[in-house]
């Protein structure tokens, strides 16, 4: 091994020699700014599933009968994100597929949930006096899951483009 100078550069090279150094693909640049993108994503993902648990709970204990979607969309969602978190760290693509898979559905039974609601049926009878602020709060969080997704969806997409190995030209 050679010694590093005071300098940081090795003893006995004038720097002239970057040319034969090792260069990181960029391509693994942008793979690892993917997966610290993704894991903010889940982030945000496990936030959004909490405040989706936490409506679940609330309309539980208030009596109300336990809406299948909403229970399908809080277990698929709870399930995508550790999925998603599992391919993120180990960089696995049939994983980060599965996890993309999961919280769509997630994300598709909670617009059937909030479709299934009276709330629709209160707005097209345009009666915006009986809309309580759970049905709105529960609304705008269906909303900005759907925003989500479509995010999360296409930094997958990036992500898998960028972990898979450059095409060779035949």
């Amino acid at each position: 091994m050679q010694r590093r100078t005071a300098s940081g550069r090795p003893s006995g090279t004038d720097g002239s020699d970057f040319s034969y150094r090792m260069v990181v693909d960029s391509r693994y640049q942008r793979v690892a700014e993917g997966r610290s993108r993704l894991a903010r994503l889940i982030l945000v993902q496990a936030l959004h599933q909490v405040a989706g648990s936490a409506l679940l709970l609330l309309s539980l204990s208030k009596g109300a009968e336990a809406n299948k979607f909403a229970v399908l969309s809080v277990a698929a969602g709870l399930l995508a994100i550790v999925v998603g978190e599992l391919g993120r760290r180990r960089s696995m693509a049939v994983l980060l597929r599965m996890y993309t898979s999961l919280s769509s559905i997630s994300v598709a039974f909670s617009v059937a949930c909030l479709i299934r609601s009276e709330l629709l049926l209160k707005v097209t009878k345009q009666n915006m006096a009986a809309i309580t602020s759970y049905e709105i709060f529960d609304m705008v969080r269906v909303a900005l899951g759907v925003l989500l997704q479509l995010v999360v969806i296409a930094t997958t997409t990036r992500l898998l483009q960028n972990m898979s190995p450059p095409k060779r030209a035949s």
